[in-house]
């Protein structure tokens, strides 16, 4: 983590926390499957639209790691930012209510079962979760620990997993709590 400023100062900049054991071994799988659509396809003429296949499905998964897969989060006293390598998501502070750490049963209890919509697996699990009993919850999550609900005003939650997670909330609770200056 790089850090311009202390808690509740300048700005802080957490990094998005490593994927975890279960997400690391499943993007090793998806990977390896544009690799062995493209060399199906360069060994077996009758099959060369394989590499055409393979091409496009790297292209989806570069498009998954540049649009969707957050390389880190800053806390500003204005705003937290979700950092993409080609844009970026802006929370203005004073929309910020609560920020907590959550794990994986606990966040189970609270809004029981979920289901994804975006891409999950590749890198972590971007985009939006339909949950039973809360409904949509926004998420960018590189591991099932250490992460962090921030419930915002007027928007559906937001999961996240920035590198040290108590460290992450402490800096937003301070942020949220001087009301978005």
């Amino acid at each position: 983590m790089s850090s311009e400023g202390s808690v509740g100062g300048e700005r802080e900049r957490f990094a998005l926390a490593p994927m975890g054991r279960s997400i690391r071994w499943l993007t090793g799988a998806l990977l390896a499957i544009p690799l062995l659509l493209v060399v199906a396809g360069l060994a077996a003429p009758e099959v060369r639209f394989l590499v055409a296949l393979g091409a496009l499905v790297a292209a989806l998964y570069a498009g998954v790691f540049v649009l969707w897969r957050p390389s880190a989060f800053e806390v500003t006293p204005a705003s937290l930012v979700l950092h993409f390598p080609t844009r970026r998501l802006e929370v203005p502070a004073h929309e910020v209510v609560s920020a907590r750490p959550i794990d994986a049963a606990a966040f189970r209890a609270e809004y029981g079962f979920a289901v994804r919509v975006g891409a999950g697996g590749l890198f972590g699990g971007f985009g939006w979760l339909w949950t039973r009993r809360g409904g949509w919850v926004e998420f960018y999550v590189s591991r099932v620990d250490g992460a962090v609900l921030v419930e915002r005003r007027g928007r559906e939650p937001l999961l996240i997993t920035p590198e040290r997670p108590e460290a992450f909330v402490a800096a937003l609770r301070a942020a949220s709590a001087g009301g978005g200056r």
